[in-house]
């Protein structure tokens, strides 16, 4: 009976688990798409309005000026743009990452639960077999748990690198501005 009870409730978590992940999966591209619809309008104004500020320009100093100050305009759009699909990307990473440690932890439990009523129930001689269940489970825990870490250490180096290249593109479009003003 404990047998039917457990298998049970590891799929009612494993069917749980699985609606947690479609929302955060709907959620994330819901985030997305107003991202790149408002992005788009973004850019439809932007080019509306360069079109008119170029249709205005009157000798070459005026369109160099104002193609630098299109260039820089249109960096710092890629720059929010970037950083917002990151954002999105990231916390659902951490949000998956998440929903994967609380599920392998919980299924670790469940099995665990279910080796330690088997070895209560089991028939002699039988412990070595358990052993082996034993060991194996708590081997791979030890893995997963490795791998979790090494993963959150590569994404944390991932976010610093992106964090360090957005600030120096930022850094070099208001170089160019300033540039392009004292010009």
């Amino acid at each position: 009976m404990h047998k039917i009870e457990s298998l049970t409730e590891i799929n009612r978590t494993g069917y749980g688990n699985a609606v947690k992940l479609a929302e955060l999966s709907l959620e994330k591209i819901e985030r997305l798409a107003k991202l790149n619809l408002n992005t788009a309008k973004s850019a439809l104004v932007g080019g509306a309005k360069n079109a008119t500020a170029m249709a205005g320009v009157k000798d070459v100093s005026s369109l160099l000026a104002l193609n630098v100050e299109v260039t820089a305009a249109g960096v710092e759009t890629i720059l929010g743009y970037s950083r917002g699909v990151y954002g999105i990307g990231s916390e659902g990473q951490a949000a998956f990452s998440a929903l994967a440690e609380d599920a392998l932890a919980a299924y670790a439990k469940g099995v665990s639960a279910w080796v330690a009523h088997a070895g209560k129930n089991a028939p002699a001689g039988s412990e070595a077999a358990l052993n082996v269940l034993e060991t194996t489970l708590a081997a791979t825990t030890a893995a997963f748990d490795q791998f979790s870490r090494a993963t959150k250490e590569v994404v944390s180096f991932a976010d610093a690198a992106a964090r360090a290249a957005a600030a120096n593109a930022a850094s070099m479009a208001k170089t160019a501005t300033s540039y392009s003003k004292a010009a």
